[in-house]
């Protein structure tokens, strides 16, 4: 039922030209340099570390890995961390 409900929102928003990202609850990353990470459309931090960060999402896990992360700024479904990023890894659900 969840996989018929997403092929239809997909559709619709295929269809009007509609952003997917918020159609789909999908998550937005914003990069900046190797020192900062704008996560937007996110479900709540799962795990917080010096070198690993996973953050849930309609999607999946995304975790993050690195050194010396900082939450930046959170406030609704956006957070913004600072550190030295290595790598991001879309583990899904």
């Amino acid at each position: 039922m969840k996989n018929k409900m997403y092929d239809t929102k997909q559709n619709i928003a295929d269809k009007l030209d509609l952003p997917k990202d918020i159609i789909l609850n999908m998550p937005q990353i914003k990069i900046i340099g190797n020192d900062e990470i704008i996560i937007e459309n996110h479900k709540g931090i799962i795990l917080f570390e010096d070198s690993q960060i996973k953050i849930n999402s309609g999607i999946g896990l995304i975790s993050i890995y690195g050194s010396k992360f900082e939450v930046l700024f959170i406030g609704g479904s956006t957070i913004t961390i600072g550190g030295k990023f290595k790598s991001i890894v879309y583990e899904g659900n």
